[in-house]
């Protein structure tokens, strides 16, 4: 019992063993970890933070990445991928479970040629060399194709045999590149200007498989480049079915072998054969199809014109109608009788009208003549006395009136009345005129020294 007691002084609780291994994990430092990812979970829906298990080929451990460390980062992590880690262990409280807790992650190795290659292709495709409507269509039936990859391999001759078995008559072109190894880009971007000089149909840019790194050539900016800006279509067929280099993303086309990239580009005789029978059924379809509804467009067109000619031919049947019923038509002497018998009422008007306007005339004149007659007498009466004696005071002023008392007036051949003796001479002739009548006599003699008295 005494040993027991004293082995109970001496224990700790779970906490005080948890908190003393932490403790001592705190003390072992910082330091740098590589493995390989495995059971990656995360980020966390919730948290953000990743939780996975990083080993080699005898141990593994729990890391703890947090959320800010992981988008720091710009790593997508996997399961595979190899890591390099900075960091440091801790003890979880709550459970007693070691973890590393990582400060910084790294992909090392593969994984970073990954990475890079990943880099590449978001940066390509910001530029849009990925875009699908920048790519070239490819005819289907190509006459000429250049294939640039290694002459001294077996893909050129699988090329060959590829399109000898399918389309013998699509014409080859071979340009040699390296298609491995850090001169690699280099030679297919100049084959590629090679290609394109001649003017294919399509060139197929192609290699035999092989691993990541041997085919980090086609990852090659420079190259991808050349690719996009080629100015006749590129197809790809590098034969490594599980990773996509960066060439075929920017090609025209991407294919998984250099056969599949042959075949794409030279269908088969038969296959030829079938299509152009089919587009003959198709077209001779269609030719009748269209033939067809050209026919009910035309019939339709001919119903309508004709409707419209009934029309029309109806209302102008009407129109004449109307107008051969018109008197002008019917009876073309009416307008001259209408317009005699016009003539004589307007005659017979006339000539009825003529007496009563004289009459009407005559009676305003008998009318008028009253009136001025009236008017005349009214308008003489303040006159006549006034006349009157104006002609008393003429009548006794009158040299007739003299003449009757027994004077005369002598006047000349001239026709002068003469009152001087002096301008007579005997022998002038003179006409006396007297109270009643007119003598003419002669003079035989003037005396001027008489004088009236």
């Amino acid at each position: 019992m005494t040993g027991t007691s004293e082995l109970s002084d001496e224990a700790l609780s779970v906490s005080e063993a948890v908190a003393a291994a932490k403790g001592a994990v705190a003390s072992v430092g910082t330091f740098l970890v590589t493995g390989e990812v495995s059971g990656f979970r995360g980020p966390n829906a919730r948290s953000g933070h990743c939780y996975f298990e990083v080993k080699d080929d005898v141990s593994s451990m729990s890391v703890i990445v947090w959320r800010g460390v992981y988008a720091a980062s710009g790593i997508q992590l996997k399961d595979g991928m190899e890591l390099l880690m900075k960091g440091k262990f801790d003890v979880y409280q709550g459970s007693g479970r070691l973890s590393f807790i990582a400060s910084k992650i790294m992909v090392s190795g593969e994984g970073l040629l990954r990475q890079q290659v990943a880099a590449l292709a978001r940066k390509l495709e910001r530029e849009g060399l990925m875009d699908p409507s920048r790519k070239r269509p490819i005819p289907r039936f190509c006459t000429r194709v250049a294939v640039v990859t290694s002459l001294s391999g077996s893909v050129i001759e699988d090329v060959r045999r590829t399109l000898k078995r399918r389309n013998p008559l699509v014409e080859l072109q071979m340009v040699g590149a390296s298609v491995q190894g850090p001169e690699a880009p280099r030679t297919m971007v100049r084959a590629l200007k090679i290609a394109a000089a001649a003017k294919p149909d399509a060139i197929l840019l192609v290699r035999g498989g092989g691993s990541f790194e041997d085919l980090m050539a086609f990852n090659d900016e420079g190259l991808a480049r050349a690719v996009a800006a080629c100015p006749v279509p590129v197809i790809t067929g590098i034969g490594h079915e599980p990773d996509t280099s960066i060439c075929d993303m920017v090609a025209d086309r991407r294919c998984s072998t250099p056969t599949a990239a042959a075949e794409s580009v030279a269908p088969a005789l038969d296959e030829i054969v079938t299509t152009l029978n089919e587009r003959q059924v198709r077209l001779g379809r269609a030719f009748g199809t269209t033939l067809e509804r050209e026919g009910e467009k035309l019939s339709h067109a001919e119903q309508l014109m004709s409707s419209a000619v009934t029309g029309r031919l109806g209302r102008e049947q009407v129109h004449l109608e109307s107008l051969a019923k018109h008197r002008c038509f019917t009876d073309p002497m009416s307008f001259i009788e209408d317009r005699r018998s016009q003539l004589e009422l307007s005659e017979q008007r006339l000539h009825d009208a003529i007496p009563h306007a004289l009459e009407r005339q005559e009676n305003d004149l008998s009318h008028m003549v009253v009136r001025l007659t009236g008017a005349a007498t009214r308008m003489l009466v303040p006159y006549e006395a006034e006349v009157k004696r104006a002609a008393a005071t003429l009548d006794a002023l009158s040299p007739l009136k003299v003449l009757g008392r027994g004077y005369a007036i002598a006047k000349d051949k001239d026709g002068h009345v003469v009152s001087d003796a002096e301008k007579l001479s005997p022998g002038d002739e003179l006409n006396v005129m007297l109270g009643h009548g007119t003598v003419t006599t002669e003079v035989k003699g003037v005396d001027v020294s008489a004088q009236t008295r």
